[in-house]
């Protein structure tokens, strides 16, 4: 009888965990506490007690007790300070069970490699034809002819995904009423992911110019200098500039472009969190690092709301936190909810610890995608700064997850799998033993309620860093103004705005609409260019010469005659965008520099971080820009901001509408006087009596969220109760509506647990990609046990072919 060979993976990983007993029951545990960690706006649990199984042969791998949460969301009881991998060990031939990333309802058995594999192993396996990435998920289920079942075809070059990853993919793919397989298309997104690991040639910028510089050897050299000296391999920076490799080659044997050899996938340079910040924290701001780091050196799971005012340096004092946590060995995460923050913030953390952390969002090349996928499994990153899909990395040992500006909407993924990151850290952070850190100068109305009822701790920063002081803010009614058409900007801040460029000093023009304008309308016929293929019209964006339909993407050039009554010339734009409004900008003050920042405008987040640094030297008298100007820029010679447009985020039957118009509002006006000189903002607005514009304008902001709390209290909805979207869509409106009704007729399963269904209506954008759409809305009590409710009432129909249904928890979208 040959030696049972044991697989290299198995081997290191078996040397490097620590062994504990299992539950004496041997059976899987459960702690009797299990109501306790919250999720902002929903009060569900999800934590376990000791966990484990002994298995038919004896072999325990790292069976770790996991402590559960108190009803105030502060971890009771357990004494391990987060939940430890049990690892399983297969032999050869063992019945395994592999979840893969195809759209199937179950793991599918196989039998273990040559080598044996471990629990949460990556491995290859068949399926039909076809190679697949697959996890292995535990013990087969059998219940087949076992002769039938195909061996593994390899393990791959990564580390085992851990039980506590596992757990949040099941209990997210629960709460979302996601399958899990889609849950781990989330989890594997690291291109080469089965590839070993090799040598390869990298390259980066070199020194000089080349002998002769053409368009392409241009594009060349501009796609390294915007991607800030990341590694690209030949095939990615060919087809990042749109060149071919030989351009890139001619570049290498000038000494422009460097060709080095590397091997694949190296850690990290480590981050040294014993380096002081470049300036002292104020009392405020050490008081509440401090807070943050004794929470942090406790190891177990909490949640803190840090809300400090524009300016008052929260970013300071969360790196306080990632300091600790880093201290402890352990990893931290910084999730930012735009890619054009990411580069401001890595420069400060570089300042800070004397090293890049790992990035992870769509600016970054596939090879540092799966440099920061492998490292991050295997401690080779200490930190990660990345968009909401960052979450879903393999981290080793997660102690502290930040959401900058939590409140952001960007947080929420509105196609595929449906989930908000804000609410999956603090999941996810639950099951770790990490402390989550939610930062915002305006938090959302869920985590405020949370921090209310004492769920999360709640610090505050009231005072502006240094000498800088809060702007002050005025409205300016627009009804006595009289302003002619195709004017936007008022004469008072039309005064405003010359006084600044006169002293110095810079202004920003705020308007939350991308492009030149949002209708273009034939004055001959009356019509109004839509989409061919939604209903929605088309926005035109001039700088592009084209109209774009900002539901689907399509787009057409701007046409000379109507598409209706082909008259020709009588197409003219209707109201205001952002482009439209640099153009009156360049009427009004002719020698201002001027600087329009909409994400539509750049082609990559290194070329939007170059002029955002510009304009951070004062190489720009006037900026116009949409939200994204509104979060996080620190542009010390900006002390006047205008609101174009202040009532524009009133419209629509949004029950977050009054919440967002306030913290959009003190956002931006937040961007004004953040130096030494004092700030002014301006609110444009037809509504100056509104109660939401007197409440931006007063600061009152304890008053605002009492206010609007009292209103969604009474109306049952978030966060005092719950709501679920159920969005139907297919070619054909009558097969969808003919769904829909038959679905709202049978709600017995949702009666039964007290919720009502609203719907089938006609979607706002009733139509997208050429299909029709139909809502449903599902409104409950902030306890009933809704997702369980709503599997069984949609298990009840079969949807045709041709017909997608998509469940929305918690939805932040009704469009």
């Amino acid at each position: 009888m040959r030696p049972r060979r044991r697989s290299a993976a198995i081997t290191a990983v078996a040397s490097c965990v620590r062994k504990v007993a299992p539950p004496k029951s041997g059976l899987p545990g459960r702690h009797p506490d299990t109501d306790a960690v919250p999720l902002p706006g929903i009060g569900c649990t999800h934590v376990t007690g000791p966990t484990g199984r002994k298995t038919e042969k004896g072999r325990w791998r790292n069976a770790a007790a996991f402590e559960c949460a108190g009803a105030n969301g502060l971890p009771v009881g357990g004494a391990a300070p987060y939940l430890r991998a049990m690892i399983r060990q297969f032999d050869e031939g063992d019945l395994i069970a592999v979840l893969t990333t195809q759209p199937l309802d179950r793991p599918l058995d196989y039998r273990a490699p040559e080598g044996g594999c471990l629990t949460g192993q990556f491995v290859e396996v068949p399926l039909g034809p076809r190679r697949v990435l697959g996890v292995v998920w535990g013990e087969g289920a059998g219940g087949f002819d076992l002769a039938k079942a195909r061996p593994v075809i390899r393990t791959l070059d990564a580390a085992p995904m851990r039980e506590d990853m596992r757990e949040f993919l099941t209990r997210a793919g629960d709460y979302t009423l996601t399958p899990l397989p889609a849950m781990l298309r989330l989890a594997t997104r690291a291109p080469g992911l089965g590839d070993g690991p090799s040598m390869r040639h990298v390259y980066r910028l070199g020194q000089g110019a080349p002998d002769r510089l053409t368009d392409a050897r241009r594009r060349v050299i501009a796609t390294l200098s915007e991607y800030g000296g990341l590694a690209f391999t030949l095939g990615e920076l060919a087809e990042t500039a749109g060149v071919s490799t030989s351009v890139i080659k001619g570049l290498v044997k000038q000494g422009v472009v460097l060709e080095e050899d590397s091997p694949r996938d190296l850690p990290y340079p480590r981050l040294d969190p014993a380096t002081p910040p470049s300036r002292s924290l104020t009392d405020e701001q050490a008081k509440a690092a401090e807070t943050l780091r004794a929470a942090i050196a406790a190891g177990r799971y909490g949640t803190t709301l840090l809300k400090g005012i524009t300016g008052s340096g929260k970013t300071e004092v969360y790196l306080e936190a990632v300091a600790a946590c880093l201290t402890q060995g352990r990893q931290a995460l910084v999730l930012l909810p735009e890619i054009a923050l990411t580069a401001e913030f890595l420069a400060r953390v570089q300042d800070r610890f004397g090293a890049r952390p790992a990035e992870w969002h769509s600016g970054v090349t596939m090879t540092e995608r799966r440099r920061a996928w492998k490292m991050v499994g295997e401690g080779g990153a200490q930190l990660v700064v990345g968009a909401r899909s960052a979450l879903f990395l393999p981290f080793r040992d997660l102690g502290l997850i930040v959401v900058d500006e939590e409140h952001d909407s960007s947080y929420k993924q509105e196609d595929g799998v449906l989930y908000n990151a804000r609410d999956m850290a603090v999941l996810r952070a639950s099951l770790t033993g990490a402390q989550v850190v939610l930062a915002s100068a305006t938090p959302s109305l869920e985590s405020w309620a949370n921090a209310e009822a004492g769920k999360y701790t709640r610090l505050d920063l009231t005072a502006r860093f240094g000498d800088a002081t809060l702007p002050r803010m005025d409205a300016i009614d627009m009804r006595p103004a009289g302003l002619p058409p195709n004017r936007w900007i008022s004469e008072e801040l039309a005064r405003e705005v010359t006084a600044r460029i006169a002293a110095g000093e810079q202004s920003l023009l705020f308007l939350n609409r991308r492009g030149y304008a949002p209708v273009t309308i034939c004055r001959a016929c009356g019509h109004q260019i839509g989409c061919a293929q939604c209903d929605a019209r088309l926005v035109e964006h001039r700088f592009q010469k084209r109209l774009v339909c900002h539901q689907c993407g399509d787009s057409i050039p701007i046409p000379a005659a109507c598409p209706n009554c082909a008259a020709e010339d009588r197409l003219a734009p209707v109201g205001p965008g952002v482009e439209r409004l640099a153009e009156e900008v360049a009427a009004l003050f002719p020698d201002a520099r001027t600087a329009t920042l909409s994400s539509d405008l750049f082609g990559s987040a290194r070329a939007l971080k170059a002029r955002i640094e510009e304009i951070a030297r004062g190489e720009a008298d006037i900026v116009i820009g949409t939200q994204l100007v509104a979060k996080g820029h620190n542009f010390p010679l900006l002390t006047l901001v205008g609101v174009i447009d202040a009532d524009l985020g009133l419209q629509g039957s949004d029950l977050r509408a009054a919440e967002r118009t306030f913290q959009l509002m003190r956002q931006v006006a937040g961007r004004a006087g953040r130096a030494e000189k004092p700030g002014l903002a301006l609110l444009q607005t037809y509504q100056p009596d509104h109660p939401v514009i007197r409440a931006i304008l007063s600061g009152e902001e304890e008053a605002f969220w009492r206010a609007e709390a009292a209103e969604r209290q009474a109306a049952g909805v978030p966060p005092y109760g719950r709501l679920a979207g159920i969005i139907l869509s297919a070619p054909d409106p009558k097969q969808v509506f003919d769904f829909g009704t038959e679905l709202a007729r049978r709600n017995a399963p949702l009666r039964q647990i007290g919720a009502q269904v609203f719907g089938p209506a006609a979607a706002p954008i009733a139509r997208i990609r050429g299909r029709h759409r139909v809502r449903l809305l599902v409104k409950a009590e902030k306890s009933a046990p809704l997702q369980k409710a709503l599997a069984t009432w949609i298990g009840q129909l079969k949807p045709p072919a041709n017909l997608r249904l998509a469940v929305d928890i918690d939805p932040q979208s009704f469009l």
